[in-house]
């Protein structure tokens, strides 16, 4: 599923203009540009190269990341996405549960996709195990553990139901998007539980 999340982004931005890399995606700071060259960087991440980078950034994710994102960005888009090409069959992983690496694909294709009006249909599981990683992963680890804490999220478009609480239901993506911190998502879901999740 990541290698197919991954070829699918790449017949995405085969087809945009150099300008349109300089648009800002949903990851607040960083256009499509920085985000194709951390999902390079993220999947070039090995347990070793992710234990040494991470003290090398002081034990500082962000600072981690905008490391990797400066690392494997091309001084053009075409060499950029050369890089993505190499890097579509890899199997490398940091020491993190396996399916981060299709929140990963999943998240970062639509930071990437929403801004630029480009609609892909997710492979439904990839998006269900991204959303269930995502409710149960702390805060600190990129997760949203605590904000959905006494929320009930329920998908529509999926047999899926996840904790208790104030219900906030949409389809799984949006579900997913919104706990991530996208407000660009907010807009598809519906119920009381949807307050929490604007905040």
């Amino acid at each position: 599923m990541v290698h197919a999340e991954r070829a699918a982004l790449i017949e995405d931005l085969t087809r945009l203009g150099d300008e349109q890399w300089d648009t800002p995606s949903l990851c607040e700071g960083w256009t499509v540009h920085d985000v194709v060259a951390h999902l390079i960087n993220t999947a070039k991440t090995t347990r070793v190269s992710f234990v040494t980078t991470f003290i090398r950034a002081r034990f500082d994710f962000h600072r981690q990341n905008a490391s990797g994102v400066e690392r494997e960005r091309g001084a053009t888009p075409a060499e950029t996405l050369n890089r993505l090409r190499q890097v579509v069959s890899r199997t490398s992983t940091p020491p993190a549960p396996l399916d981060t690496r299709l929140v990963e694909e999943v998240l970062h294709g639509e930071d990437i996709r929403r801004p630029l009006g480009i609609t892909h249909t997710y492979a439904p599981e990839a998006v269900i195990r991204s959303l269930q990683l995502q409710a149960r992963t702390p805060a600190s680890f990129g997760g949203a553990k605590e904000l959905v804490s006494g929320l009930r999220l329920t998908a529509t478009d999926a047999d899926l139901t996840i904790g208790e609480g104030a219900e906030a239901s949409g389809p799984a993506l949006a579900l997913l998007l919104a706990i991530s911190g996208r407000r660009v998502a907010l807009d598809e879901l519906s119920g009381p539980g949807v307050v929490r999740l604007a905040v």
